[in-house]
């Protein structure tokens, strides 16, 4: 099978927003009137980003998800989307399996795929993705204000819980890691609450690199501190499966683990009630973590109400 029979065979499909998608030297995409292009790309490496034995439906899915993960972070309605992919063979059974996933997400989000380009080498995929968003209206890093409320949707920790495990550095039950393992390899892009806290939300990112990194990004580009009480974010799976797992651990992994996609956002005290009905709307759990101070710097509170000095970051691709 060659490229462009690989193309054609699990990739091409008819425009249905697009005005030219698959199939020509550039993709035609027009937004609707007055509204401006959300752009972000997101690149996922075999062995840095993923284990080789991974579903490749299920890494067809969080190809695409991480990119919606940044549109909902920017309260964007999804378009479309190009493919860069990088094998290294055709193989026909693992390429199916690979675009079912990611197109079934795709088609659940009205995001359609208008270009891309396919190569032979080590596994690599990048995505680049489009959305549109009213002028104004965008969600940034830079609105934060002192007295904001900080929330995070969903649960924070469940990815690196499953991480940890797959490396052999902790033990959980079946059950427990098979949920966990779900939310490593196919998290749910946060969409419909970024679209919701549209006028709501004073700023917002996807936390990729792990809590206490990306929410840094807010308080850099908005000028602010925070106090963050971190009995507020414990992982679902050890609320939910009561898990014997070491204080520490759960503390690493909730704030400084990656993987989650969940939205991290602030808006003002008097948006508590539209914050919990956009989570209620959404099917999706919100919860109030902390609060945007005046004074620079990112304050934790511990188990015990005191101050707390974690000794570990976020992910750095590059960090010694």
């Amino acid at each position: 099978m060659g490229e462009f029979d690989l193309i054609r065979r699990f990739f091409q499909r008819p425009v249905r927003h697009a005005v030219l998608g698959v199939g020509d030297d550039c993709a035609l995409l027009a937004p609707a009137p007055g509204m401006q292009l959300a752009i972000s790309s997101d690149m996922l490496v075999e062995g840095r980003h993923f284990f080789p034995d991974v579903d490749p439906r299920l890494l067809g899915h969080k190809a695409l998800a991480v990119n919606l993960s940044d549109l909902a972070a920017c309260g964007a309605r999804p378009l479309g989307f190009t493919l860069a992919l990088s094998l290294p063979r055709a193989d026909a059974a693992w390429t199916e399996a690979f675009a079912s996933g990611l197109l079934a997400l795709a088609d659940a989000h009205g995001c359609e795929l208008i270009g891309g380009d396919t190569t032979r080498g080590p596994l690599n995929i990048c995505i680049t993705v489009f959305g549109e968003v009213p002028p104004g209206q965008a969600l940034l890093r830079s609105g934060a204000q002192a007295g904001d409320d900080i929330w995070v949707s969903g649960s924070l920790g469940d990815a690196r819980l499953a991480l940890e495990a797959l490396l052999g550095q902790t033990a959980l039950p079946p059950g427990v890691l098979a949920a966990a393992r779900q939310r490593l390899e196919a998290p749910t892009p946060r969409v419909a609450l970024g679209l919701a806290l549209r006028g709501i939300a004073s700023s917002a990112l996807d936390v990729s690199d792990g809590l206490l990194g990306d929410l840094g990004h807010i308080l850099e580009q908005s000028h602010v501190g925070a106090c963050v009480d971190t009995r507020c974010t414990t992982p679902l799976l050890e609320a939910g499966h009561q898990t014997p797992l070491p204080p520490e651990l759960l503390q690493q992994c909730t704030l400084a683990g990656g993987d989650d996609y969940e939205l991290c956002f602030t808006a003002p005290a008097s948006q508590r009630e539209a914050v919990e009905a956009a989570g209620r709307n959404c099917a999706t759990r919100v919860t109030r973590i902390g609060r945007i101070e005046a004074e620079p710097g990112l304050r934790l509170i511990g188990p015990d109400s005191a101050a707390l000095s974690p000794q570990w970051a976020s992910f750095d691709h590059f960090a010694a």
